[in-house]
């Protein structure tokens, strides 16, 4: 099955943006690399779906590092949430080599739907715990250290989490094999 004009195009938007640049870059890179996979005709569907999983590794591994530099425990739900994503974006890889193609599309339909309430809720909460720190995504140096909590942060860092808020959604018919 072709790309379908019916399902509309991911397209970044200033209500996305987190006033953090580098995390912003990221962001709206990750935007259009969804867009092409979305509206990749099949011969290229999973050539762009491979980029699109390489981007998202690099993309959660840096989240991931800035969290672990900031008080995050290496459990918290945010980072849990990036590990379930990859993993389902890598089966669903697996499935579209097997020639399901058209699950690939679907996931990638819902991980649009996905992306934007994990940038609006986990993100969001991310970019306010980075900014009260003065945390520099791009040095790694925080100019108010004494803000970060005495604890480990085993939430996501915004009020959305908890024991399973803000859990992606699945759908039945991409489930995840070992």
């Amino acid at each position: 099955m072709q790309a379908t004009a019916d399902r509309k195009t991911m397209q970044w938007t200033p209500t996305l943006a987190l006033d953090m640049p580098m995390m912003d870059d990221t962001h709206e890179e990750f935007i259009a690399l969804l867009a092409a996979a979305v509206e990749a005709p099949d011969e290229t569907l999973l050539s762009r779906w491979a980029e699109l999983i390489d981007h998202t590794q690099e993309h959660f591994d840096r989240e991931d590092q800035w969290m672990q530099a900031t008080g995050f425990s290496a459990e918290n739900c945010h980072a849990t949430q990036h590990n379930i994503i990859l993993q389902v974006m890598r089966e669903g890889g697996k499935r579209g080599l097997q020639g399901e193609l058209d699950l690939v599309r679907q996931m990638a339909h819902e991980l649009g739907l996905w992306f934007v309430n994990h940038v609006q809720s986990m993100d969001a909460g991310l970019a306010l715990h980075l900014r009260s720190a003065g945390f520099d995504p791009a040095t790694g140096e925080m100019s108010q250290p004494s803000a970060l909590p005495a604890e480990q942060i085993h939430g996501c860092g915004g009020g959305t989490c908890g024991s399973s808020a803000g859990a992606p959604e699945v759908p039945a018919n991409t489930a995840v094999t070992a």
